[in-house]
């Protein structure tokens, strides 16, 4: 069982968050995390997962123009997508720099997508997804990884 662990970044702060979700899935048994920054991601990516981590740096309080590049260019997998498992993640680089808002847009492209959206789990501090500012520390790093495993636990539970 796959699941795609997506995310654009410049600076390398959203990369970092990415491979602490990729962790966190790799947890769960039979669970493997395909990391692709937006740039390398393919179709055939999307298809054969069996849910989706995207993430972006705050970008004007939305996912930034490479993430959002990639939910308009694989629009035609919609149908196949659905039913997949979902979740967002992002960075900023001020405490009140939209993370929840970009959160928000990345939830809004994978509903579009049909796609069964979680949140964070009760024992991590965030609601829409992992956020932080800058760097991830090692308490965000753990909400990272709490994500990671709950959309792979919930993907294990679907597609067995």
């Amino acid at each position: 069982m796959q699941i795609l662990v997506l995310y654009f970044s410049k600076g390398g702060n959203t990369k970092k968050l990415a491979q602490v979700i990729a962790q966190g899935v790799e947890e769960i048994e039979g669970a493997k995390a395909l990391l692709k920054h937006t740039d390398e991601v393919r179709e055939e990516d999307f298809l054969s997962s069996q849910g989706v981590i995207a993430g972006s740096p705050v970008y004007f309080g939305v996912m930034a123009a490479g993430l959002k590049r990639v939910f308009d260019e694989f629009v035609g997998t919609r149908k196949r997508m659905e039913g997949k498992v979902g979740a967002a993640f992002a960075t900023s680089a001020d405490a009140s720099g939209g993370k929840e808002t970009t959160m928000m847009s990345i939830i809004q492209a994978l509903l579009i997508y049909g796609m069964i959206i979680v949140g964070d789990p009760m024992s991590a501090t965030g609601h829409y997804g992992v956020a932080c500012v800058g760097e991830p520390d090692e308490g965000i790093a753990e909400n990272g990884r709490k994500l990671g495993r709950r959309v792979a636990e919930l993907a294990k539970k679907l597609y067995g």
